[in-house]
């Protein structure tokens, strides 16, 4: 009779330690492993996103400033006016080539073109025949010189530059003429303003 009171008794004790660590274990347990999981997937989402977000807005920015020089593209490319004498504008013309080149232009992106005397390059060149002369307008590696006469024959290069180097003013209006429609980024004319404006200003 004694033993039958011990019997449950030894059971309510074998219940209650097993509860309590059944229940303490399973509380901890889901709070670790929900924890890093999420903390894991947006740390690589918050950089990916946030690298693109700036070069996008300076993408806008750039967007923002190319307008300014794609409005002014229909119209033709940018013209810088160097004053200079009809004796003097084939120098002015070859500074102005030496600068571009200092700066990083490929000679094979400018043009020059003469009114009157032709550039020394282009009588040495023209000694040689035609064909050859051309040859080297076709092989696009090197500074080209012209004369108004046979610019038109010239293709279109990032620069062009024009020397008002004496000559009727209808040569200069060739030479602007077809300078103009050949510059594909800038326009450079060595001359006298005021030949340079009327002739422009004609609807060159």
């Amino acid at each position: 009779m004694p033993l039958i009171p011990e019997e449950p008794q030894i059971y309510e004790k074998a219940q209650g330690p097993r509860a309590t660590p059944a229940s303490g274990r399973t509380a901890p347990t889901p709070r670790p492993v929900p924890g890093p999981r999420p903390v894991a997937p947006p740390r690589p989402g918050r950089p990916g996103p946030s690298r693109p977000a700036p070069p996008a807005q300076r993408a806008q920015r750039d967007a923002a400033a190319k307008p300014a020089p794609g409005a002014a593209a229909p119209t033709g490319p940018q013209t810088q006016v160097i004053p200079a004498a009809p004796e003097g504008a084939l120098d002015a013309a070859e500074e102005a080539v030496d600068l571009l080149l200092d700066a990083g232009r490929a000679p094979g992106d400018v043009l020059v073109i003469t009114t009157g005397t032709p550039h020394p390059w282009a009588a040495h060149e023209l000694s040689f025949g035609d064909a050859s002369y051309w040859a080297q307008h076709d092989a696009g590696d090197d500074v080209f010189y012209a004369d108004a006469a046979v610019a038109e024959r010239a293709g279109s290069r990032p620069v062009a530059v024009v020397a008002l180097n004496g000559g009727p003013e209808a040569a200069a209006v060739t030479a602007l003429s077809a300078a103009r429609s050949r510059a594909g980024a800038l326009l450079i004319v060595c001359g006298d303003p005021k030949l340079i404006d009327s002739v422009l200003g004609a609807g060159v």
